[in-house]
């Protein structure tokens, strides 16, 4: 499979212009030189065993995927306020907001070159109609996409709107839940980020609505504050609430019910295996 670096973390457009390319690109080379754990292109791979569509075609759907993928980091990152991607300095820190943002943008373009090299009539009608759910519904659009980007070359019609649901409300849990309790999110974002962030994440959410009389949770929130020790005291109220009790619950529901999907689509090994992957929240926590 090709790689979308073309060995320069560059995902040329087709304008011929490379050198054009390279400076509006420059905060979108800047995010890839530390990649991600690369979950999406192996799901991709993962549905690849009941799909079996063409190795040129799947490697073009993970490109666009991956491009619009890293393309919202950066986006996110500026509205979020982060200090940290990946354990370095967020892009627009380095490059400044416009730069960033046009960037993010004009990887969008890219992206939408990539679908229209797909070769399919119906290709920029899938694009379309799931890039709006995926502004909406973040990774699971993502799923979304790339599945039906696949189907598109695939005698399987079979509908995984229902996994890929799953799998997207799964992953957003796990990333709350890891942002605030695992140490390899401490050792490689600022510590608890999304209290930084002021991010109303899922055990934030809990411990809102489990006591609504206590407002400290709330009022750290607002602070956004980057102090360590109130940020502690922040994660102790959660465990006093039982928030990740909670949110391991959910986490091992979702995981259950991952399983059974995959199951009644007729089992899937590589899916198996991501989802074994997956249960590192569990592992760091004893369970």
């Amino acid at each position: 499979m090709e790689s979308i670096t073309n060995g320069t973390d560059i995902p040329y457009s087709k304008s011929g212009d490379r050198d054009q390319d390279e400076k509006l690109l420059q905060p979108f080379k800047y995010i890839l030189q530390v990649p991600g754990k690369q979950i999406r292109e192996k799901l991709a791979h993962a549905f690849n065993y009941w799909l079996k569509v063409p190795s040129d075609k799947l490697g073009v759907v993970v490109e666009i995927v991956q491009l619009l993928h890293n393309s919202s980091l950066l986006l996110d990152d500026i509205q979020d306020n982060s200090i940290l991607r990946r354990g370095i300095p967020v892009a627009h820190s380095i490059y400044g907001v416009a730069s960033t943002i046009n960037a993010a943008n004009y990887v969008l373009f890219i992206a939408l070159e990539k679908v229209l090299s797909l070769d399919h009539p119906e290709a920029t009608v899938v694009y379309k109609d799931e890039y709006k759910q995926m502004t909406m519904r973040k990774t699971g659009g993502l799923f979304m996409l790339a599945i039906r980007l696949m189907q598109l070359f695939s005698n399987n019609q079979d509908d995984f709107t229902k996994l890929a649901g799953i799998l997207g409300l799964y992953f957003q849990i796990r990333d709350d839940y890891c942002n605030l309790c695992m140490q390899e999110y401490s050792e490689n974002k600022s510590y608890c980020e999304d209290l930084t962030e002021g991010k109303f994440s899922f055990p934030i959410i809990h411990a809102i609505r489990s006591r609504p009389d206590d407002k400290q949770v709330i009022h750290i929130l607002r602070q956004r504050t980057q102090d360590v020790e109130v940020k502690k005291y922040c994660v102790s109220l959660l465990e006093k609430l039982g928030s990740f009790t909670y949110t391991r619950k959910i986490l091992q529901e979702l995981d259950l019910q991952a399983r059974k999907e995959v199951q009644q689509l007729g089992g899937n090994p590589y899916l198996d295996g991501v989802l074994d992957e997956l249960l590192s929240w569990k592992r760091e926590n004893g369970d």
